[in-house]
């Protein structure tokens, strides 16, 4: 199923939407890292469903129980296992789906593949499934946090055509979290609400982008050829649910400019760093962070699953019309901003950990 993701830092996800429970293991993590086990907590509160009027209705606590790998809020180097178990759980408003292949969803393609699949919820398709990743990702970030300073911090800069301009150096988490669709821009996330909330009402759903930038990231991560972080960032963000697009610093708008135009001046500094006029690279050069901020986003499509009628084919191929039924999100953006925030926390933690130990003997 391809599960599990990182080198050094590796995590291996388990659990289906409505199952009895979804999780995380991490394996890698070093020893005597003080955990804050409420800030993980805070991260999975971010992510769960129900906490506006704007995301799905479905009641969870989403309280995450740590099975191994701690000893008095200290990390053991051994594996650390983390569980979130469902409560509510409704197999019954998928009925319909068990016989209808949802448009744009992953029924069709997991049924083609494997021939059987978790109907109820999509399964391992769920963006439930992302709880495990925002609890390995929140370790990440405490680790980043402690060693070099790091800070990860997404927000939503644009819903369908509504889009915010945001400032990555400035933005604040106070801002992204002032409002529920997490648009750190009072004046769009108002219009941003609005707009949700109308698209839901006509039984239908909109995406948008999510912004990211990372400060203070450790200079040299990133291995040339394969590896380059660039790479490893946009396979971890485009492994989400719903994800259509991934752009870094200038993106496709840097392609408009020329070279002189785009290219990032170094400036001299006395602190030993590398500094640069400007962040067209986004903080990536030749695959290697230079330690400037990362700045990149992620395009997110439209929710899949809506209450509008429908075409589409059921397990036997035959045509049929569906309108679905349960509880989702007409916009996935305001709850899949930290979820953005652990997959760049995970792949810099990774990279961390394999920088140490090829470059750090001398």
């Amino acid at each position: 199923m391809g599960s599990s993701f990182g080198t050094l830092f590796r995590i291996s996800t388990f659990g289906e939407s409505h199952g009895g429970g979804v999780g995380v293991i991490v394996d890698g993590c070093p020893p005597r890292l003080p955990l804050d086990l409420e800030a993980i907590q805070a991260e999975l509160d971010r992510r769960k469903p129900g906490q506006s009027r704007i995301t799905t209705p479905r009641k969870e606590d989403d309280r995450v129980e740590i099975l191994s790998g701690l000893l008095d809020g200290v990390t053991l180097g051994t594996p650390i296992a983390m569980m979130v178990r469902n409560k509510d759980q409704r197999p019954g408003d998928y009925k319909e789906m068990a016989v209808a292949f949802r448009p744009s969803h992953a029924d069709a393609t997991y049924q083609a593949k494997y021939g059987i699949q978790a109907r109820s919820g999509g399964g391992r398709a769920s963006a439930r499934e992302t709880i495990g990743r925002v609890a390995a990702g929140a370790i990440a970030k405490q680790l980043l946090a402690h060693c070099h300073g790091t800070e990860v911090l997404a927000w939503v800069k644009r819903i369908h055509t509504i889009e915010a301009a945001i400032d990555p150096a400035t933005v604040t988490l106070e801002a992204v979290e002032s409002n529920i669709v997490r648009c750190p821009d009072g004046e769009s996330a108002a219009r941003m609400i609005e707009r949700i909330e109308a698209i839901g009402r006509d039984g239908d759903s909109c995406g948008g982008v999510i912004e990211c930038v990372v400060r203070q990231a450790p200079l040299g991560l990133g291995m040339p050829v394969f590896d380059k972080l660039e790479a490893d960032l946009a396979k971890a963000v485009m492994s989400l649910p719903a994800t259509k697009g991934f752009e870094i610093g200038s993106g496709f708008g840097g392609t408009l400019l020329r070279g002189s135009e785009h290219n990032d001046a170094f400036l001299p500094s006395d602190d030993g760093r590398l500094h640069t006029a400007t962040n067209n690279s986004g903080g990536i050069q030749g695959g290697i962070s230079n330690g400037e901020e990362i700045v990149l986003r992620v395009a997110f499509k439209p929710t899949a699953t809506i209450r509008k009628e429908q075409q589409t084919i059921d397990a036997s191929g035959a045509a049929t019309t569906l309108a679905a039924k349960g509880r989702h999100d007409p916009c996935v953006l305001p709850r899949a901003v930290p979820m953005v925030e652990a997959m760049v926390a995970l792949v810099l933690a990774d990279h961390l950990l394999r920088q140490q130990g090829q470059c750090s003997l001398w």
